[in-house]
């Protein structure tokens, strides 16, 4: 199992830290190869510029400005996503790692003169993980339509492999918090997280240590 963990907070000694942490904790006793793009530690720039815009469809020149993130995002069988979310949706770091990084001839075949739609380029994921935390309830976020959640669980999800089993975990009410429900956060996100990655693999993994 290859993972790539997109990881997106600014402060490091955040609750969603620690949700990365047991992620992490989680895909290594797998015995996954993980690799962590830590976008605030990472300074990435999430603003598509103008010159990218302009050569959005210039493949494969146009993973030049992302070429690091783009190897790691075709590297991966298992795509996982740590964030809070905010105003109902992705922060806007994270949603520009989607802006420049999901690029044509990576994510996603533009149309061309037999296809009338975009066709999936992530076929090799097979696996989709979601972890956030949000400060509005499960009514509310959901009321509005969760749109963070669907960005990545539909619109992200269509570009990944048929039958891609997906995991999606979120606390809400964060600022309301007690240590008790965060502690029982953390087991839920590894409870989700071996359901995720599958029996499978981990009992193959034990297989191999012994």
């Amino acid at each position: 199992m290859r993972a790539l963990v997109v990881y997106c907070h600014p402060h490091q000694q955040s609750f969603t830290a620690a949700v990365r942490d047991e992620v992490l904790r989680g895909l290594d006793a797998a015995g996954a190869e993980i690799r962590l793009h830590d976008l605030y530690a990472q300074g990435f720039a999430p603003l598509l510029t103008c010159d990218e815009w302009q050569g959005y469809l210039d493949s494969p020149a146009n993973r030049a400005p992302v070429a690091r993130a783009v190897d790691d995002l075709q590297w991966c069988d298992t795509l996982i996503f740590v964030y809070p979310t905010w105003w109902y949706g992705l922060p806007a770091m994270l949603k520009g790692w989607l802006d420049r990084v999901l690029l044509p001839d990576v994510a996603f075949l533009m149309p061309d003169a037999v296809n009338r739609t975009i066709r999936p380029g992530l076929g090799h994921i097979t696996r989709l993980g979601v972890f956030t935390t949000c400060g509005a309830s499960r009514w509310l976020t959901f009321f509005v339509g969760a749109p963070g959640k669907r960005t990545l669980l539909r619109g992200v999800r269509l570009l990944c492999a048929r039958g891609c089993r997906t995991s999606f975990v979120a606390h809400y009410l964060i600022d309301s918090s007690t240590p008790e429900s965060r502690a029982a956060h953390l087991r839920r996100v590894a409870r989700k997280l071996q359901r995720l990655i599958g029996p499978g693999v981990v009992a193959q993994h034990a297989a191999v240590q012994t």
